[in-house]
Parts: C-alpha cells; structure tokens; sequence
C-alpha cells in the first residue's frame, strides 16, 4: 500500500471522508437585453453539455429546469506589438435557461447602493484637488523639479 494516498483507503461501513468537487463552473449574467422572467444566462466552458448544466442547475443549487438552449462564443484573435496572434480571452458557451414553469429569476440591479455613511461624489472631488494641490506644492518646493528626479 502506498504512503502517499490522497484519500484515506475504503472500507466497506465507515463513513466517507472525501469532498467531491464539480469539474464545471457556471457564471450568472446580467442580461443584455430584455428577456423573459423565467430565462437566465449563464456563462460556462466550452466542454460543458446541455445535459451537464442541467444536471448542474437541478442536482446542485434545486433549480427546476424547463429547457437549455446553448450557443458558444468564439472569442477573436489579436496581435501583439511582435504582430503576433493571441486570444485576449478563451472560448465559452453561452447557455440560456429557461425556468420550470412558475419559476422567475430577477437579476438583482442595485448590489451596491450607496448609504448615508459612504463619501459622495463632491467629497472624493474635493480630496483629489486636496492631493493635487499638496502635488504641486512639492513641486515649488523642489525647484519645479518633478518627484521622480532624485536630488
């Protein structure tokens, strides 16, 4: 028997102490344009099948699933400043679920709403032209020397 296991060995009446992991991940997206309450779209990789994210949708999170209509994105190449090719970002699939019926999704619009206690806009105004004005001064200070050039 190897010392190196990962996992403790089976035996048949013990409990299991392994965490079994998905292979796929799945991003929420905002949508677009206007859709249907019962369609959401996600983003996931380009070997997941409509029969994985179903399953993914049902068995993990308890999401009823009616349909999966899925497309992939191809994502363009680009040259670089040695005018050579690369992809900025790699291919994904885009999936559009739609909902059992009776299920609804509403993407949540304002996750970061600002309250009372967060700085406005004019403060953080008023505290760059706070910095800019000690900027400057130290630059007088310095003989208009700017600060990258050592003395």
């Amino acid at each position: 028997m190897s010392r190196f296991l990962r996992y403790p060995p089976y035996v048949p009446g013990n409990p299991q102490r392994r965490v079994f992991f998905t292979d796929f991940y799945m991003k929420l997206l905002s949508p677009d344009k206007e859709r249907p309450a019962n369609v959401v779209t996600f983003e996931c990789p380009v070997n997941m099948t409509k029969f994985d994210i179903r399953n993914y949708l049902e068995r993990i999170y308890n999401v009823p699933v009616a349909k999966v209509n899925t497309h992939i994105v191809y994502v363009a190449f680009k040259r670089d400043h040695k005018n050579m090719r690369y992809k900025p970002k790699d291919d994904f699939k885009l999936a559009n679920v739609t909902l059992a019926k009776g299920q609804t999704f509403q993407f949540p619009e304002n996750l970061f709403v600002k309250t009372d206690e967060q700085t406005t806009d004019e403060e953080l105004i008023e505290e760059a032209k706070a910095k800019q004005k000690a900027r400057e001064d130290l630059l007088k200070k310095r003989g208009g020397l700017p600060t990258w050039f050592g003395i």
